[in-house]
């Protein structure tokens, strides 16, 4: 009966030792299960760092780029003020040349008037010959000296006539670079919208960028949240694992008394048996001694 309830104690424990080992089959392999997803979920982690690494490269290139079009842009706001101020000046020199061509108008207005005059009085004088021939001497001496005032008077005509083609010239000259000018400032402010409108291009991609930054920080940050709580079920894991080695232990200790104690006890019952043995030979042999 001991040998009994002990096989059935053993049945017992070794039924349980299965289905700790079936237990202990399933822990490795949830365990394996979950090593498997904290390796799959480091490598998402890697692989959005560093993707969020080339995000912060290109946006320093970005920043880079924007300074040196803002750079750009201030060099060529200050051309901008510079032609501006030239084309003042310009202006300036312009309606200064302007004035100096109207005062040299008046100025040869006057001396055409004047030229006029003498024209009018040297026909008079011509008509007067006949009655004046008395005072024919003195009006060719007059008429001589009108002769050298008129030849001066013709002379600054052509001066004054020189004058004023050479400020011709110049005005044509000063209505070219007004030309040019403004043109350049039509160039100027072309370019000055193409770069504003690249800034603002630039400014809308980089705002996409920095939301696209933040969504993937907080992927991130939820990732390592999970990875956190992955990393605390597998302390728990391994916590319960233990246990359960512990307990694989003990049983298995406890199979190692109860192996030892049945050893004993096989011992024991070898002894009765040998005992029983050498009892029925004597009582074998005392019922021959009485036959």
């Amino acid at each position: 009966s001991i040998i009994r309830r002990q096989r059935q104690e053993l049945k017992v424990l070794i039924a349980e030792l299965k289905d700790r080992d079936r237990e202990l089959n399933d822990m490795v392999a949830v365990h394996e299960r979950h090593i498997q997803a904290w390796e799959d979920d480091r490598q998402k982690i890697l692989s959005l760092a560093e993707k969020c690494s080339l995000l912060t490269s290109e946006l320093n290139e970005r920043n880079a780029i924007i300074k040196s079009l803002t750079k750009k842009l201030k060099l060529l706001e200050s051309q901008h003020n510079d032609s501006k101020i030239t084309l003042e000046s310009t202006q300036q020199k312009f309606k200064e040349l302007t004035q100096k061509v109207t005062d040299s108008s008046v100025h040869c207005q006057a001396l055409e008037e004047k030229n006029q005059s003498l024209h009018c009085s040297v026909l008079e004088l011509s008509a007067k010959t006949g009655q004046l021939q008395a005072r024919e001497q003195e009006l060719l001496t007059m008429l001589q000296l009108k002769d050298k005032a008129l030849i001066e008077t013709t002379d600054q005509i052509t001066e004054v006539a020189s004058k004023f083609k050479t400020l011709e010239n110049a005005l044509r000259a000063a209505k070219l670079e007004e030309f040019s000018r403004t043109r350049e400032q039509q160039d100027l402010k072309m370019t000055l919208n193409d770069v504003l409108f690249q800034i603002n291009k630039m400014k809308d991609v980089l705002s996409e960028k920095m939301k696209e930054s933040s969504k993937h920080q907080e992927e991130i940050s939820h990732l390592k949240h999970e990875n956190g709580c992955l990393r605390s079920e597998l302390i728990l894991a391994v916590e319960e694992a233990q246990r359960k080695d512990q307990l694989y232990q003990f049983t298995k200790s406890k199979q190692v008394r109860i192996e030892k104690e049945l050893s004993s006890l096989r011992q024991v019952c070898v002894k009765q048996q040998r005992d029983l043995h050498f009892l029925h030979v004597n009582l074998e042999s005392s019922q021959d001694s009485m036959q």
